[in-house]
């Protein structure tokens, strides 16, 4: 995706996170305090029956669950809730995030809630999504690892890792080669250690550098909204898909 294409792409550039793979941008004060107080309360307001507990954190899919074998259909009656998309979605707009994508929005939610402690393996998102996640982070800051597929200890060659630090009311956009060439995890550690200019690599672009200048970070409550758009979709109903989730 070239930045060239458009003007709000080009404006996305200036966030651009050096030396990882194509393309990654970090936004550390994508949402305001307020705004993010709001999303949490709204969030963990929800009544425990609708979240899936995991062994190692719980999570809400949103506007349902992929389904089919290859877990790659969305299958909706209804949009995405408005706490998700009434201030957010503008922003994803102006910024050009989902011009690209098949739907030009993002069509799906999940929201993972991570306690101190807990974390998620080393994944990739896979095809069923167009290659573009944007991801909002509430609560506490955290350390996502981010790892090349290729290399490995068996062939002598080494797997490249990166290091990305995510603060409450950041975004994180993901695209191109990173999406498609890299895994992403975050580890199960109470405390995030050894963070620094030389370690991080959007140290640069942290809104709050002073916060880490000790080195290390100890973890809170975090909840993640990464926000997809489902390549297959299938409408109940027969409700247009504008219907659901409005024009491009």
């Amino acid at each position: 995706m070239a930045a060239t294409q458009s003007p709000s792409l080009l404006e996305l550039q200036s966030y651009l996170i050096p030396g990882l793979p194509s393309s990654v941008y970090y936004i550390p004060a994508f949402l305001p305090p307020a705004t993010c107080d709001v999303l949490l309360s709204t969030i963990l307001a929800t009544p425990s029956p609708r979240w899936t507990n995991l062994s190692r954190r719980r999570l809400l899919s949103l506007p349902s669950p992929l389904t089919g074998k290859s877990r790659d259909t969305l299958v909706s009656s209804a949009p995405l809730p408005a706490y998700l998309t009434d201030e957010i979605l503008p922003n994803f707009q102006t910024l050009g995030i989902f011009n690209y994508s098949p739907h030009g929005t993002p069509n799906h939610v999940l929201v993972n809630e991570y306690l101190p402690g807990q974390g998620i393996m080393p994944h990739e998102d896979g095809p069923a999504y167009h290659p573009v996640t944007a991801t909002v982070s509430l609560g506490s800051s955290t350390v996502l690892d981010i790892y090349s597929k290729s290399g490995s200890e068996v062939d002598g060659s080494e797997r490249r890792h990166w290091r990305v630090l995510q603060e409450p009311g950041s975004l994180l956009v993901t695209m191109a080669d990173c999406y498609t060439d890299t895994l992403h995890g975050i580890a199960e550690t109470w405390v995030d250690e050894d963070l620094r200019e030389e370690t991080v690599s959007n140290w640069g672009l942290l809104g709050s550098k002073d916060q880490f200048r000790q080195g290390w970070n100890s973890r809170k409550m975090r909840v993640s909204l990464t926000y997809r758009d489902v390549k297959k979709v299938v409408w109940v109903g027969g409700r247009a898909k504008n219907n659901i989730l409005g024009s491009r």
